[in-house]
């Protein structure tokens, strides 16, 4: 069982102080399950729009192999912050569709080396106008300045607590 100890000298000026919650909107856990809920279905809506079936998993996947040809999935699961058991799943679902390939390693005969395919390049190059309409659906609501400070403080939020996640964010390693 894995327990996790926080010091904290002085609490998050925006976290309501013990027993003082009034809702769901007052606790930040809450309001970043509901932005991530809202996140997926804008994703899915505008990609199924255009006529692709990809989650958004599914696509930074997809382009984090682009980018980095030859990684194996364990290197990739912590690239997009995704857990190691069940990467397999999504890896499975981009080869079943013609996007990605698994190759044996050179370096590690019980790695596979993750490739993606023409398709995939086709059909990254071709979804991209739906992603970057759906990040900015996202925003919707923000002036430009608030959406720019909105991604930096989720940056810092997201930095600041990245080991407590079960899927910690890992660096590509040199």
């Amino acid at each position: 069982m894995l327990t996790i100890s926080i010091l904290v000298n002085d609490p998050a000026p925006s976290c309501p102080k013990e027993n003082s919650v009034k809702d769901n909107n007052d606790m930040p856990g809450h309001l970043a399950r509901r932005f991530q809920q809202i996140a997926v279905a804008v994703f899915l809506a505008e990609v199924g729009d255009a006529g692709f079936d990809l989650t958004p998993v599914q696509y930074a996947a997809l382009a984090t192999i682009k980018a980095n040809p030859g990684l194996d999935q364990v290197t990739l699961a912590g690239l997009i912050a995704y857990d190691r058991t069940t990467i397999t799943g999504v890896i499975d679902r981009l080869v079943q569709k013609g996007l990605a390939e698994r190759r044996a390693s050179s370096r590690d005969r019980r790695a596979r080396e993750l490739e993606i395919t023409d398709e995939g390049r086709r059909t990254l190059r071709k979804i991209t106008p739906a992603v970057e309409s759906a990040q900015r659906v996202m925003l919707r609501g923000l002036s430009a300045k608030e959406g720019e400070e909105l991604m930096r403080l989720l940056r810092k939020a997201i930095t600041a607590g990245n080991e407590l996640s079960r899927a910690p964010l890992r660096e590509m390693q040199a």
